[in-house]
C-alpha cells in the first residue's frame, strides 16, 4: 500500500462516513504531535488532504479545525509527559536509541528558544514531537508549555487545514 493509497483510502472514508472526520482528525493531529508515533504516521499528507476535503465537500471547517488542534495539543502533551516522567531513559527508546541525534537537536533547539521553543517547533517536521519531549526532560514549568502547546496547537492546525479548504472553496467561486 502506498503513501498516495493511504490518503485516497482516508479521505474517501471520511467523505462516505462524514461523522467519522472529528475523531479521524482528532486522531490523526494526535498522532503526528506524539512522539516515537509520529515518525510513523504521514499524518501531515492525510490531513493537508482534509483540507481539500473539506473544501470540496462543504463539511464545515470549525469543526474539523478544533478536532485538529485538540488531538495536536493532548500529543505534545503526552510528549511533554513522557520526558518529564522518563528523563534521560528516552534515549533508550526507539527510534531515539537509533537515531540521538534527534534527542540532541532537540535539546538543542529547546535550550535556545525555550517557551518559543516549544511554540516554534510545532511547526518543524521531526522536531514537532522531540521538542515535546525534550521540555519534559529538562523539566520545563507545565504551565509554561502548555500555554506554548495550547497556541502553537491552534495556529499549526489551522495552518494544515485552512490552505486545502479555503483554497478549494475560493476556485469552486471563481471558476462559477
Amino acid at each position: 500500500m502506498t503513501l498516495n493509497d493511504i490518503v485516497t483510502y482516508t479521505t474517501d472514508f471520511a467523505r462516505a462516513h462524514e461523522i467519522w472526520a472529528i475523531p479521524l482528525v482528532f486522531f490523526l493531529a494526535l498522532g503526528e504531535s506524539l512522539a516515537f508515533i509520529s515518525l510513523l504516521l504521514p499524518a501531515t499528507i492525510i490531513l493537508l488532504a482534509f483540507g481539500v476535503l473539506i473544501g470540496e465537500s462543504g463539511i464545515t471547517f470549525w469543526p474539523i479545525w478544533i478536532a485538529a488542534a485538540i488531538g495536536a495539543f493532548f500529543g505534545d502533551w503526552l510528549s511533554y509527559w513522557i520526558g518529564f516522567h522518563y528523563k534521560d531513559r528516552v534515549n533508550t527508546l526507539w527510534p531515539l536509541s537509533h537515531h540521538p541525534h534527534l534527542l540532541t537537536r532537540g535539546r538543542t533547539f529547546f535550550e535556545r528558544w525555550g517557551i518559543f521553543g516549544v511554540f516554534i517547533g510545532r511547526f518543524f517536521g521531526p522536531l514537532r514531537a522531540v521538542v515535546p519531549l525534550i521540555a519534559g526532560v529538562c523539566n520545563m514549568p507545565q504551565g509554561y508549555f502548555q500555554l506554548a502547546n495550547l497556541i502553537s496547537a491552534f495556529f499549526w492546525a489551522f495552518g494544515i487545514l485552512a490552505p486545502g479548504a479555503f483554497g478549494m472553496q475560493w476556485l469552486h467561486e471563481w471558476m462559477d
